[in-house]
């Protein structure tokens, strides 16, 4: 009996060491990942501080000697002093407020119907929806252009607008959180005469923050980034979204580094607002759905 004890406690400092080891090796490519990531973000930050001159300087001074404010009046005022880029900022909050709202409601309207009603073909239609995620955006740009100038809404806010109103992805997401959704409080609810309209606003919906600020936050992102369909739209100066604007910014100003790492931080903000206003949620959304994606 004591040769069994004697055995078992080397065995228990070797599975002790092992998972501290493991631990270790996780935190280590954590923290490294985490650096990698941050990095760049935090070099724009600091290098649209700086005077061009200090930033192609090697090492590379991460702490700015002071605050170069001149970098962030010549990415507002623009290279002809308009200020349009105040107004392509307006444009791409417009475009990816509308374009957010819209996804979140559709696809959680379009997702509890396939993961709570029953109905003939309803597999099939959610194949369907599945299958044009494998389409890209490249392959249907041209007849997606085609139909919005036969409709005389290009250069506008509606043919920014128009196409992105919901996205396959947001269906599936919405479907896979509201398929385990308990039926007994819909059933509840009916027993209680509530309508289904009802049942989704004041039941349904409420309960899927989670959800609802993860798909908000990528449905943001989305259009914030869009560069391919703005440039495509909208014509005018007044109608170009903010990529479009630092296309042109770091084209006509590709020596003043200050300059366009002002006009990148500035563009950086409402997102980084936007997702540390719902990262809470955002996390736990995530989480949620990586568990039930099976």
């Amino acid at each position: 009996m004591q040769l069994v004890q004697s055995l078992k406690t080397p065995i228990r400092s070797l599975k002790t060491a092992q998972i501290t080891w493991q631990k270790a090796l996780i935190w280590f490519l954590l923290i490294l990942l985490t650096i990698f990531t941050l990095t760049p973000i935090l070099y724009m930050f600091t290098a649209s501080a700086m005077p061009a001159k200090d930033i192609m300087k090697m090492p590379y001074r991460w702490v700015p000697k002071g605050f170069e404010y001149e970098n962030f009046v010549k990415a507002i005022k623009g290279n002809d002093g308009s200020f349009i880029f105040l107004r392509n900022i307006l444009n791409s909050l417009i475009v990816a407020v509308t374009c957010a709202v819209t996804t979140v409601l559709l696809s959680a309207i379009t997702g509890y119907g396939l993961a709570k009603f029953r109905f003939k073909g309803r597999n099939l239609l959610f194949m369907m929806i599945m299958a044009t995620m494998m389409i890209p955006f490249e392959a249907i740009m041209i007849p997606l252009y085609m139909v919005v100038t036969k409709l005389g809404i290009q250069n506008s806010y509606t043919g920014l607008i128009l196409p992105f109103l919901v996205n396959a992805f947001g269906i599936f997401m919405m479907r896979q959180y509201l398929v385990t959704f308990p039926t007994e409080f819909l059933d509840a609810a009916r027993v209680d005469g509530m309508s289904e309209p009802g049942i989704f606003t004041k039941i349904v919906f409420p309960n899927c923050k989670p959800a609802i600020a993860t798909l908000a936050i990528l449905a943001f992102r989305a259009q914030w980034d869009n560069l391919l369909w703005p440039l495509l739209v909208a014509q005018s100066e007044n109608m170009k979204t903010v990529p479009l604007y630092i296309v042109k910014f770091t084209t006509e100003m590709n020596t003043d580094e200050g300059a366009m790492m002002a006009v990148a931080a500035i563009a950086s903000i409402p997102m980084f607002v936007l997702f540390f206003s719902l990262s809470n949620y955002f996390i736990s959304g995530t989480a949620v759905f990586s568990s039930r994606k099976g």
